[in-house]
């Protein structure tokens, strides 16, 4: 952002320097951060990835800020739902976004802590037609524009708790860890549940921990966990609707 104007303020370069575009420069630098993490992304790597000079990125993008703004709107552009493939029902409409959410913010784990600390990007193009798009299923409640927008924000809430916490949550690290370190910490914590101390861990472990740890067992359970979280939500706001309207109901 240059004098407080967004990068979607300004009109994209003309085609006299044909080769690289905003959603290309977006692209390789989310490209560099899914691969190296954000930290390693920077005007000069990520104009390294397209072959240019720095320089010539300078063309497009004045800052990395602008850069960073390039990528948030490039995700927010992944959380949206082809028109034709939305389904009918705000039930089923705010399920398929909450998925879609999970799976985009699942595919790049670093957005929740990067993208957006500035709130920058919240008004960017595709933040725009994502918003919109929420609430056009929310507007299928019926509610009025404060309840819709309440519903919005419980489904995102429950979306980006999960996402962070099932990144965080993991309790031997990442899945490339060393191996000797990785038996290690499953050792000392087979060691801890046969002291007997953790009786209701101990339980939900079962009787084989490395395998209840393993990635794919974590995947699948994680997997179970959310859509069972997700039509637990759904059922909430479905009572709630339904108290709403025979409360108003009543009052007529």
């Amino acid at each position: 952002m240059t004098d407080g104007q967004p990068i979607w303020a300004r009109p994209a370069p003309g085609e006299r320097r044909p080769g690289h575009s905003r959603e290309g420069i977006a692209a390789a630098a989310l490209r560099i951060a899914d691969a190296e993490g954000f930290e390693a992304v920077s005007m000069r790597r990520v104009a390294a990835e397209l072959g240019a000079g720095t320089m010539t990125l300078y063309h497009y993008v004045r800052n990395k800020d602008e850069l960073v703004e390039l990528m948030g709107d490039a995700i927010m552009g992944e959380l949206l739902i082809p028109d034709d493939e939305v389904p009918d029902g705000w039930r089923e409409g705010f399920a398929e976004l909450a998925r879609r959410t999970r799976a985009i913010f699942s595919r790049h784990p670093w957005v929740l802590e990067h993208i957006g600390e500035g709130n920058e990007g919240a008004a960017s193009p595709n933040a725009l037609r994502h918003i919109e798009q929420s609430m056009t299923v929310a507007s299928r409640t019926g509610l009025d524009r404060d309840g819709q927008f309440e519903l919005v924000a419980l489904i995102d809430d429950y979306v980006f708790g999960f996402v962070v916490r099932t990144h965080e949550g993991a309790i031997f690290g990442e899945d490339d860890a060393p191996k000797r370190r990785l038996d290690a910490r499953l050792a000392y914590f087979e060691a801890q549940l046969a002291t007997g101390e953790f009786p209701h861990l101990q339980a939900l472990m079962g009787d084989d921990v490395r395998e209840a740890l393993s990635p794919a067992s974590q995947w699948a359970a994680g997997e179970r966990r959310f859509e069972r979280g997700l039509q637990i939500l759904l059922d909430g706001i479905e009572l709630d609707l339904e108290r709403r309207s025979g409360a108003s109901g009543r009052a007529r």
